[in-house]
């Protein structure tokens, strides 16, 4: 066995660890609702949402995939660059998850291959098309998110009129259910893509894959795709309770029909996203799509979490990029030399990130902060009575 064979393979497990933090950082975006109005007991909301993460293997494609292979161009792609940018993306991941702050794992990546790819060859190094597609993802993405789920509100609330269902009726729950397993299909079928397509630049670059005959598309090997959709879905299985605690908590108050309406916002977005595609962020969908829910009900919003938040979305890429351009600079010291400083910095990291993943919050801690239902949370629009909670400031 070759060294470079060994090196694109201890690549790829670091491409799969990737995915596994992308599992547990973005699991809020399709159980945080379920949790925050006990649709789903918390203990079961890890494991529903990573079924159907996997279940998407079975039915997309990898249209999505290709964007992000092709994001350096494959003349600047090689173990180096990809090991920086997977690097600054499992960083960020961690640094945002320990914050409890929502952020987008597709972003780091992207912000990663960016930063790697100008430290390997300046501007020329990067497709810029590639980059362009999943800019207009960012823009795009939490405005028709957010626009959907609060449209989607004023539909569930002119249902309740008709109807006289309260707030946390059991068709909503019911409601919610379906559309949250829809979420987390549509994050499976987006966010495991985007290792694949890391996956699939690396064996390009180190001449293990090629492009299919039309010249364009990154061949996908199947094991790459299997093996993306596994990690993922045990990362999703594995929690990440603080960002869970973030969007299902402390955006907005959520009931049972907000949660409907904030999932179908999220859902129209990622499989829309998916189709075309284009590598969107599913945090940003499905946090806008929770805002856009709680504005709709009038319950407002936690504008300074909110803030917190955007910044946090704003300063992803450039972030990673940031971290990966240092990466890959110090992978091209001199041998000794290039082998002592990735070393420490590895160990300095694994270490910090054991020690926050034994020291977070889980599922108990998180189903304890979950107001009870109480019979004036449960409010029919145009009762006299009201809703049990005021609006978030």
């Amino acid at each position: 066995m070759d060294l470079l064979l060994v090196t694109v393979i201890a690549i790829v497990a670091l491409a799969l660890v990737f995915d596994f933090t992308n599992g547990f950082h973005d699991a809020a975006n399709s159980v945080a609702t379920v949790v925050a109005t006990r649709a789903l007991p918390a203990r079961w909301a890890p494991a529903f949402s990573a079924f159907f993460n996997f279940a998407a293997y079975f039915i997309v494609g990898t249209a999505v995939a290709n964007t992000i292979a092709k994001t350096v161009k494959s003349e600047y792609g090689g173990v180096a660059l990809i090991f920086a940018a997977l690097f600054a993306a499992i960083a960020w991941n961690y640094a945002t998850w320990r914050f409890g702050m929502p952020s987008s794992s597709s972003h780091a990546i992207i912000g990663g291959l960016v930063g790697a790819g100008l430290a390997a060859g300046g501007l020329d190094a990067i497709s810029w098309a590639s980059v362009d597609k999943a800019a207009i993802g960012i823009v795009i993405s939490p405005a028709v998110a957010f626009a959907i789920a609060f449209a989607a509100m004023y539909l569930v609330l002119g249902i309740q009129r008709a109807t006289k269902w309260h707030d946390n009726h059991p068709v909503f729950k019911g409601a919610q259910l379906v559309s949250a397993a829809a979420v987390s299909f549509g994050h499976g079928a987006n966010d495991a893509q985007k290792t694949m397509g890391v996956i699939a630049a690396l064996l390009l670059g180190a001449g293990y894959t090629e492009l299919a005959p039309d010249g364009e598309t990154v061949v996908v090997p199947e094991w790459a795709a299997l093996s993306a959709y596994t990690a993922i879905a045990i990362g999703t299985l594995w929690g990440g309770w603080k960002i869970i605690e973030t969007m299902g908590l402390r955006l907005t108050t959520l009931h049972a029909n907000s949660g409907t309406a904030a999932n179908i916002g999220a859902t129209t977005a990622i499989f829309g996203a998916t189709a075309v595609g284009v590598p969107i962020s599913t945090t940003h969908a499905a946090a806008s799509s929770i805002i856009g829910a709680g504005v709709g009900s009038g319950k407002g919003a936690n504008w300074r979490v909110v803030g917190e938040m955007v910044i946090a979305w704003v300063i992803t890429i450039p972030s990673a990029a940031v971290v990966a351009f240092i990466m890959f600079k110090l992978t091209q010291l001199p041998t000794v030399a290039a082998w002592i400083a990735v070393g420490a910095v590895l160990v300095l990291f694994a270490i910090w990130a054991g020690w926050a993943m034994l020291n977070t919050i889980h599922a108990k801690d998180v189903e304890a902060e979950i107001p009870p239902e109480t019979r004036l949370e449960e409010h029919v629009p145009g009762h006299p009575h009201m809703s049990g909670h005021p609006p978030v400031e």
